[in-house]
């Protein structure tokens, strides 16, 4: 992060803009919105800046910049069109330890200025860092469409409710939960975007009768790497939750998505070592919901393929915890579709099953002669440690020794990694692979070469040879 977003008060403060063109006149005119008393100094003024001087809104000085105008000044805006100036600007202001802003010109500055959507007391600003400053333009449009001019007042009559709110509901969870239900329904806004002030206070007064300390739970899927593969659903869960438990396949960007308030507990697993038995995981999803809190069950692809989200349901049926379940979109469709390896084609498969390298000890044997067929997709999660048995098996029930293999590895991501080679090498082709592999075995891998990603510009290929292939 290279700036840290921050919002002043500038009400009654004293601010100095330098230069008196148009650019300094955009300036002028969004400090006077926040109540700034602004002096001008330039040697000539635009018609505007003159007419704001003579109503008195802001005060002008005619003449060259001098070190004696930052005196008693709270910031500082340098807008003039000559580059030694604003340089002389800048390092008197840092020398004086105030905030200065230098137009278009972020290297010199130690504040800069965002574009803003402004929906007071909401306000949004987006910042590119100076680097992008037509793109955080375009965002900011983007914005300005998105959200409903009457969130102003939505926020203003909230927050003329709150103290009402706080002495009802002493607990904070509780009133951050109330005000959650309230905003998520979506009929506080409508009403206030009709003008019905007077039902949506009604309505605000309502909900604080209704019970919302039950804790509950939602069993949400990652996705299998890339964040933009969130369902909206999940990130807004996400955003809501007191508690997440996740697994060690939900990526650190994923994470960083999570309420920044929320307690963050690492259930994770994988073979040979599981940091929190799965019984324990149970155990916590009930205890904390039982303690009326709002619990996110966050899992790599989709809870209900190979996840073990049935498992972790039973429990809190019969603890009769409330749930949900949101799901993901699954390693298979995610890391094949990253890959360019469609896991049905008229001409290659008909099928395609999905099965995990890993069970229960005691738990059912595969199907080796059923997953042996041709003209079917097989995909095996957690594969690579099974890889020579899965060879062994498929192999001995007549799948063919050029059947096409790939392995998928960290899929979705910037680190994946492909290798590409056949069912006869797939015990040698995983050696260098490290972190969650995706196996696909099938005559449609066939297709990964055409119809991986490809950019005219880089000129991208698959390699059809068992080696590693960075598609980042």
């Amino acid at each position: 992060m290279d700036y840290l977003p921050i919002f002043t008060k500038l009400e009654n403060r004293p601010c100095l803009v330098i230069g008196g063109g148009e650019v300094a006149l955009r300036k002028v005119h969004l400090l006077l919105k926040a109540g700034a008393n602004v002096t001008v100094c330039s040697l000539a003024f635009h018609a505007k800046l003159q007419e704001k001087a003579d109503a008195g809104q802001i005060k002008i000085i005619e003449g060259d910049f001098n070190e004696s105008l930052l005196d008693n000044k709270w910031l500082v805006i340098a807008a003039t069109n000559k580059k030694e100036v604003n340089q002389k600007i800048a390092e008197s202001a840092n020398n004086k330890q105030l905030l200065v802003n230098v137009v278009d010109d972020p290297t010199i500055s130690s504040f800069i200025m965002p574009s803003i959507v402004d929906r007071s007391p909401i306000i949004v600003a987006i910042s590119s860092g100076g680097k992008a400053p037509v793109l955080a333009r375009l965002i900011r449009e983007r914005l300005e469409s998105l959200l409903p001019m009457h969130i102003g007042r939505l926020a203003t009559i909230s927050g003329e409710f709150r103290h009402r709110v706080k002495s009802v509901l002493s607990n904070v969870s509780l009133r951050r939960r109330y005000w959650e239900k309230l905003f998520g329904n979506g009929k506080l806004g409508s009403l206030l975007q009709k003008g019905q002030t007077e039902q949506a206070i009604a309505l605000m007064e309502k909900s604080l009768t209704e019970d919302i300390a039950q804790g509950d739970v939602a069993l949400v899927g990652a996705g299998p790497g890339d964040p933009s593969l969130l369902t909206l659903k999940a990130l807004q869960l996400m955003q809501q939750a007191d508690v997440v438990l996740y697994d060690r396949l939900v990526s650190s960007e994923i994470l960083d998505l999570i309420r920044r308030d929320a307690d963050l507990i690492s259930v994770g697993k994988q073979a040979g070592n599981h940091e929190v038995e799965q019984s324990r995981t149970n155990q916590m999803l009930v205890e904390y919901a039982q303690k009326g809190k709002k619990v996110v069950r966050l899992k790599g692809g989709d809870s209900f393929i190979f996840g073990r989200g049935g498992e972790e349901l039973e429990e809190l049926v019969e603890s009769g915890i409330s749930f949900q379940v949101v799901p993901g979109i699954t390693a298979a469709s995610g890391c094949s579709a990253y890959a360019g390896i469609p896991l049905t084609h008229r001409d290659f498969a008909q099928s395609v099953t999905f099965v995990t390298g890993h069970r229960k000890q005691d738990g059912q044997q595969l199907d080796w002669q059923a997953l042996a067929t041709k003209s079917q997709t097989l995909v095996v999660y957690m594969g690579l440690i099974q890889a020579e048995e899965i060879q062994t098996q498929l192999l001995k029930f007549g799948r063919g020794a050029d059947t096409p293999v790939a392995l998928i590895n960290k899929g979705t991501t910037a680190d994946q990694h492909i290798v590409i080679g056949t069912l006869s090498e797939l015990s040698q082709l995983g050696g260098g692979l490290n972190g969650p592999t995706l196996m696909i075995i099938g005559e449609v891998v066939s297709l990964a070469d055409k119809l991986a990603w490809f950019s005219p510009e880089s000129g991208h290929k698959l390699s059809r040879d068992p080696f590693l292939v960075n598609l980042a």
